[in-house]
């Protein structure tokens, strides 16, 4: 591949100590699809397994000129945004991205699979006027789709409707994951101006699923930098996201981490199928 013509992505986003989740889930994820990752750090967390100890928000200005120095020179193809912390950080990263050309993912993080709270309540409504219209994607799931449409949502039916309101709020497209509804199968939902796509796939009976939403934007994120498109991105990133559940590492006491250490695409092609994926559409893995 052409160095110049590498698949970039920017990845705006906080920092996990643990490695599950956060930037650091996200630059393994974008590793394991061959794409070059940059990072503007948002937070710095102190978290396992078990739960969030302590989190530090970098200041407004740093965090605007990690993604100044990023896109002034190394550029980025995508943006993918997840935990901001605050308004004020919020209002930054709006402010810097408005003008680029990039694809912009938001994975609106607000609260971390073990419970703790990632997002200041009042920032809620900054990150909708700011940044929900600067959106390609939004990748809600259940507890952060309730918070931003208002709606309840017990089923796929609700979940359609939150991401219809979602782009009546100028949102181009919303992935709404349906992992926290209850059921034997996941159903996620993509929804456009096109219409709604239902997909759906096996549940794993695992615990070890720390930064599930983390991996699956950014492996969509690499998908896209890599010429896919929004579907295309989508159903791969959920076939990456479940294979890594099922072959999670195991560590630590609570909800462990994804094996993120998948995928080469370079050499995809020549890697036999595995026959035990059970989506419809199959990738090497």
């Amino acid at each position: 591949m052409d160095k110049a013509n590498i698949p970039k992505v920017l990845i705006i986003a906080g920092s996990d100590s643990s490695g599950g989740a956060g930037v650091q889930a996200d630059i393994k994820t974008c590793a394991a699809f061959g794409v070059y990752t940059s990072t503007a750090i948002t937070a710095i967390t102190a978290q396992n397994t078990v739960g969030v100890q302590d989190i530090m928000n970098v200041p407004p200005k740093l965090v605007r000129e990690q993604i100044k120095s990023v896109l002034s020179d190394v550029g980025a193809d995508v943006i993918k945004i997840g935990m901001l912390g605050d308004s004020d950080i919020i209002k930054a990263v709006a402010e810097e991205i408005e003008d680029s050309n990039a694809f912009i993912i938001l994975d609106p993080v607000m609260v971390a699979s073990t419970g703790s709270v990632l997002l200041e309540k009042g920032s809620i409504d900054c990150l909708k006027s700011n940044l929900l219209p600067l959106a390609d994607l939004i990748t809600p799931n259940v507890p952060e789709a309730e918070l931003l449409t208002g709606n309840i949502i017990n089923d796929v039916d609700d979940l359609v409707r939150s991401g219809e309101f979602l782009l009546s709020q100028n949102s181009y497209s919303a992935l709404m994951k349906g992992g926290h509804l209850k059921g034997k199968s996941v159903f996620d939902v993509l929804v456009t101006n096109e219409g709604a796509n239902i997909m759906s796939g096996p549940r794993l009976n695992s615990r070890h699923t720390h930064g599930t939403g983390c991996t699956l934007s950014s492996g969509i994120a690499s998908c896209i930098a890599l010429g896919a498109s929004i579907e295309e991105a989508v159903i791969s990133s959920r076939e990456f996201v479940y294979e890594a559940i099922k072959s999670a590492p195991k560590l630590g006491q609570g909800n462990g981490p994804l094996n993120h250490g998948l995928v080469n695409t370079n050499s995809a092609s020549s890697q036999p199928t595995d026959v035990n994926n059970p989506f419809s559409v199959l990738k090497s893995l």
